[in-house]
């Protein structure tokens, strides 16, 4: 497996290329994943950076979204991922969504990024005032279970979400 460094922290106006092929890559590869939420080409970058920015402090959320953290994953000054920590669960995410939601871009996959990143949230989540947080995976990806029981992910049980058909794994990780 090749591994290289990777640093979690907010998105940067400076980063808006490295995003950009990031979301490309999802939309081509995983089209029904959301990597960037609530992203479009038609708003300036640095609008979508302090949206985020916003976001983190409870400000102008969409509905249903909490309060959250957006952080990308960097090697150098490319983007490999993302992770989005949620501070409090609403309805859903208490059953569903979970604290905290990762994704690594797919051409850099089977690199290690998704166990340090998830690894790295950890703290960041506690200094949020979440002293364990629940992480979700889908049934069938085995991938995002192997990174959430390494992590320490402590299975807790398997839920059907409603109007999909999809069954999640539910885990608690201590921060």
């Amino acid at each position: 497996m090749e591994t290289h460094f990777v640093k979690l922290r907010p998105l940067i106006v400076a980063d808006e290329l490295s995003f950009r092929r990031a979301v490309d890559e999802f939309k081509a590869q995983e089209p029904d994943w959301p990597f960037a939420f609530h992203f479009d080409d038609s708003v300036a970058f640095p609008g979508y950076v302090r949206r985020l920015e916003g976001w983190s402090r409870g400000q102008d959320l969409p509905g249903n979204f909490v309060p959250n953290t957006f952080l990308v994953g960097v090697v150098g000054k490319m983007i490999v991922g993302r992770v989005s920590i949620r501070h409090e669960l609403n309805a859903y995410l208490s059953k569903y969504g979970g604290h905290v939601g990762y994704g690594v871009v797919p051409s850099q996959r089977n690199r290690g990024y998704a166990g340090e990143m998830l690894r790295l949230t950890l703290p960041i989540a506690a200094r949020l005032g979440i002293a364990r947080i629940l992480v979700t995976c889908d049934e069938d990806n085995i991938a995002s279970r192997r990174v959430i029981e390494k992590t320490g992910g402590m299975f807790e049980n398997v839920v059907q979400e409603p109007g999909t058909g999809v069954f999640k794994r539910r885990y608690w990780i201590e921060t």
